[in-house]
């Protein structure tokens, strides 16, 4: 039975948690949090009471005989937890992406894991929710011919969601500790991940982003616009754009976070629309208009995947599952360190272009241009953290208005799997 212990207990870990409470091949022995209270309830929550708890995570790492670490603490922080647990000989470690602030950190967590033999992920769960995997097949198998074309739209809407620590957001908007803003950077890799994936490719060739601060802190509304490399002068070009779209005053519940993505990939043969990921299972999900994977091609608008679960938890533990299995059977885990480190170096390529008002080319975000300060992100020259409470201020004014009107408005309880 492989040990395991998670440092850090806020908000995303009830979704970490799962894929090792139902596993029968992992066992979680310890956790560790600055707050004993937090580490408390979660653990209650989880009905794990006999669970040790730690303060520090070093005092956890040299206690505990721990065989998988999972990480998930603000991004500043991965680097040297990294660094520790690697040292004291933990087989897998999982970093709740993105992988680190800055490319340098990204950079030092690859080479000290390939010295102490250990294996690094990257935990981005996109990957693993069953929808995107029944997309990807269906890519692999030419359903649409030759891929083009990738669009996403990230839609903020007004909720209801998940109850959140205020903690968790505040944090994000800091760009020394983020590394980049909450949407573009922190929620944005798991976008980046899959206009990777779903496409084909490892990286980009150009990236040119436009960021807005509405709300003088959050990185939206953005529209990016990337081009992939060409492998020969003779392909078509194949391009893709990602949105992060403002919509608070949008009912629209989640069991989740308040946002839902929508994607639509274009090829030489038809379209394919995805629809929902973070927000999956909720009324929309429950109307034919919204099939999760809808293609278009010769003439014929086709339907899949109606048959599988929605819920966007099963990502979380479908991600886990597997790297379980490669720390107990051998492998590679997904993400690797170095993908994780291109994640980062793709989500970092919007702001340096909305900073310098030009086109960014995937080389210029390195290390040495992070020492030199020609590739390091900035906070916002009209920060204001003040703009954030007048921000949700005016959407919950908003909101209640909506309820008055007649909307219903549900209080969304987490449910564990049965």
């Amino acid at each position: 039975m492989l040990k395991v212990g998670i440092i850090g207990c806020g908000d995303i870990a009830n979704l970490n948690a799962l894929g090792y409470i139902r596993s029968q091949d992992a066992e979680l022995v310890a956790v560790c949090d600055t707050d004993l209270k937090t580490a408390g309830e979660k653990l209650e929550r989880w009905g794990l009471r006999t669970v040790k708890i730690y303060t520090d995570y070093k005092k956890m790492i040299d206690r505990e005989d721990l065989d998988i670490v999972e990480i998930l603490t603000p991004h500043h922080l991965h680097a040297p937890m990294t660094e520790y647990c690697a040292k004291a000989g933990v087989s897998g470690i999982s970093v709740q992406k993105p992988m680190a602030h800055t490319i340098s950190d990204c950079d030092i967590m690859i080479q000290v894991c390939k010295e102490e033999n250990v294996k690094l992920k990257l935990f981005e769960n996109f990957r693993f929710y069953p929808v995107y995997l029944r997309a990807k097949g269906l890519l692999e198998q030419g359903v649409i011919g030759e891929l083009l074309n990738f669009r996403i739209n990230t839609v903020s809407t007004g909720g209801p969601g998940m109850p959140r620590g205020l903690n968790s957001l505040i944090w994000r908007v800091k760009v020394d500790v983020c590394g980049g803003g909450p949407m573009v950077y922190d929620d944005g890799i798991h976008k980046f991940s899959m206009a990777l994936w779903l496409m084909g490719q490892e990286r980009v060739a150009k990236v040119y982003g436009w960021i807005d601060y509405f709300s003088k802190v959050i990185d939206e509304p953005s529209y990016i616009f990337w081009k992939y490399p060409s492998k020969n002068s003779d392909e078509p070009p194949k391009c893709g754009t990602m949105e992060f779209t403002m919509a608070p005053n949008l009912y629209y519940p989640s069991n989740y976070y308040e946002c839902d993505e929508f994607i639509e990939i274009s090829g030489t043969k038809g379209i394919m629309w995805i629809n929902q990921c973070t927000s999956g299972g909720n009324f929309i999900s429950k109307t034919p208009q919204y099939p999760p994977i809808v293609v278009y091609v010769n003439g014929e608008v086709k339907s899949f995947g109606e048959d599988l679960p929605r819920d966007w938890r099963y990502s979380f533990i479908n991600s886990t599952e597997h790297f379980i299995d490669i720390i107990k059977n051998g492998g590679e885990p997904i993400y690797t360190g170095e993908q994780g480190r291109a994640l980062c170096v793709f989500a970092k390529m919007p702001y340096i272009s909305s900073q310098q008002k030009r086109i960014v080319y995937w080389e210029e975000i390195n290390a040495e241009n992070e020492e030199d300060r020609s590739c390091v992100v900035e906070e916002p020259l009209e920060a204001d953290p003040n703009g954030l409470t007048a921000f949700y201020r005016r959407k919950r004014k908003d909101f209640k208005k909506g309820i008055n009107q007649g909307l219903e408005h549900t209080d969304f309880k987490y449910q564990y799997d049965q």
